[in-house]
């Protein structure tokens, strides 16, 4: 991976979140979640190919907004 910014911040769970943005523009690029960090998670914002492949679970629905559609054949994890 190359070059981010790093920013922590303490989630709802009281577990921290270090979220690494691009030094140049400042975008989100992915973070890692407090425990989890075998894993990391890219917002699926961050890409703008129209063939990125859809989500295979989603996490956190209770912040989503409202006109967000979920797949209802996806894991749903909260």
């Amino acid at each position: 991976m190359g070059q981010s910014t790093q920013y922590v911040r303490v989630a709802d769970s009281g577990k921290t979140v270090t979220s690494h943005f691009c030094p140049h523009c400042g975008s989100t690029v992915y973070y890692v979640l407090e425990g989890h960090e075998a894993m990391f998670a890219i917002p699926v914002g961050a890409f703008a190919d129209p063939r990125f492949p859809p989500p295979s679970r989603s996490v956190y629905e209770q912040r989503m907004h409202s006109w967000v559609r979920i797949p209802v054949d996806i894991e749903h994890l909260g």
